[in-house]
């Protein structure tokens, strides 16, 4: 019940800062959004309709349609997510701008829209249906998700700048750059997996150092190469923060050692740091 609770936390005060972000600093310099809430933002400056009933007007349908493929829980937190962000739109509405320099505008609102994003995203929600369609069209058709994303973007800011000059869709999609980085930050947490590939003829002596100064267990491969012969391929998932401590481990048993980094978005299973396992001894 308490993480159900903090979901719904987490989910306000991601709308929140996504609509203080849209309002005090976007709008006002006609900078815009991606998805569907750049479209609402197009139309708020051509029709004078509040942006915050656009942004239920345009959403909705989508994730009504998606309701069936993405489960109730995910549209639930989506719909949830999207009434907050609408009724702070109108909250800071009124209020006077944080600034009119439009390079200040694309940067920290850029960044506060990612934070509030990212909060959403990360606790289950979502707050724009252009991100449905692209889930559905990934099952479907294989597309990617952020291609498709992307290219709805694309469209968006080529109509942004054949109605409000270049400079708005350059500023926008310099916008959603800023924003992108962001999200994928929050979502991911500072704690970020890194998985490393090692290459070494000093397998045992290398897992073993690992696990005694990390606590951190290895997958142990048998591999060959075509000049250097037979190796031992070691497999290892650690957060970003011990990634240095791990390099010095490596190179103190072997410093001829071949290592590879690679960032992971998702680890699925049990991510074993534990310090009373054994360590398997190889025969």
């Amino acid at each position: 019940m308490l993480e159900y609770l903090l979901d719904f936390f987490m989910l306000t005060v991601g709308a929140v800062l996504a609509a203080f972000a849209i309002e005090e600093f976007l709008v006002p310099c006609t900078i815009l959004d991606g998805g569907l809430i750049g479209v609402g933002i197009i139309i708020h400056q051509l029709a004078d309709v509040p942006l915050s009933i656009l942004t239920i007007v345009l959403n909705v349908p989508f994730l009504l349609f998606g309701t069936k493929k993405l489960g109730i829980a995910f549209i639930g937190k989506a719909i949830y997510a999207m009434i907050i962000f609408s009724v702070f739109l109108e909250v800071f509405a009124p209020l006077a701008n944080a600034t009119q320099e439009y390079i200040l505008a694309v940067c920290f609102g850029g960044v506060i829209l990612g934070v509030g994003v990212g909060l959403v995203i990360r606790f289950g929600g979502c707050l724009d249906g252009t991100e449905t369609v692209a889930i559905l069209l990934n099952r479907k058709f294989n597309f990617q998700v952020g291609r498709t994303v992307l290219l709805i973007n694309v469209l968006i800011y080529s109509a942004a700048g054949i109605i409000f000059g270049l400079d708005r869709a350059m500023y926008s999609l310099l916008t959603y750059i800023i924003t992108s980085k962001i999200v994928d930050y929050v979502e991911t947490g500072l704690d970020q997996a890194k998985a490393l590939m090692i290459i070494t003829d000093e397998g045992a002596k290398i897992a073993e150092e690992i696990y005694r100064e990390l606590g951190r267990t290895v997958t142990m491969l048998e591999g060959e190469g075509l000049v250097s012969g037979k190796k031992v391929v070691l497999y290892c998932v650690i957060n970003r923060f011990e990634l240095f401590q791990l390099k010095q481990v490596i190179q103190s048993v072997d410093a001829s050692a071949f290592i590879t980094v690679s960032d992971v978005s998702e680890i699925i299973g049990k991510h074993i740091k534990k310090k009373d396992i054994r360590v398997l001894e190889k025969e």
